[in-house]
């Protein structure tokens, strides 16, 4: 029993040392982007920017499965730089921004893939409905920030989404049904304040 009783602590031991290698980044909207792109008839592949991501993401290199991500994308920083076509896919023919204003993304499971790589599962939620998306991550840095000196962890994602999964088949399958996310965020843990 007392053998099973240090087994127990030093597993517990093991358990607090592992998590306190977690670092919750905040990722910066000013170095955070995401780009949707699909095919238009057949003749034109155009994207769409969003903006003003906001978001945490918890990664520990050497405890991968303990990370995660949540991240709210409002649809007011959405721009394809035509701003009538902005208007439209704001409207109830497509995201109905009125009701529904924000995408969001939360993390249920994180794998590592090997060397800098990870599969990112989670629940993406827009115009109302949540659907199960798997994202292929790549980290692309985590160290000290060479201007601020604060932890710092930079990330690329790729996805594929059907957009008539969430309800947005306007002129779906002539316009493509499917279409291609493509994520890059820098985020670092904000410095005490008055430094």
């Amino acid at each position: 029993m007392f053998k099973q009783l240090i087994l127990a602590a030093a597993l517990a031991g093991a358990a607090g040392a592992a998590n306190a290698e977690s670092i919750t980044y905040t990722m910066d909207p000013a170095h955070t982007e995401v780009v949707a792109q699909w095919n238009h008839f057949g003749f034109s592949n155009p994207t769409i920017h969003f903006g003003q991501v906001e978001g945490t993401v918890t990664y520990d290199p050497d405890n991968v499965g303990a990370s995660s991500v949540q991240v709210r994308i409002p649809l007011s920083g959405m721009d394809s730089g035509v701003e009538a076509f902005n208007d439209h896919l704001r409207t109830a023919d497509f995201f109905d921004a009125a009701t529904d204003p924000d995408v969001t993304f939360n993390s249920t499971a994180v794998q590592a893939l090997g060397a800098n790589r990870l599969r990112v599962t989670g629940e993406l939620t827009m115009h109302g409905i949540t659907r199960p998306v798997e994202m292929a991550v790549t980290v692309n840095g985590v160290g000290n920030h060479a201007m601020t000196g604060q932890p710092a962890a930079g990330f690329d994602a790729e996805a594929t989404i059907l957009r008539s999964d969430f309800g947005l088949d306007m002129y779906a399958p002539t316009v493509s049904d499917e279409v291609k996310l493509r994520i890059t965020t820098e985020a670092t843990v904000p410095a005490p304040e008055g430094e």
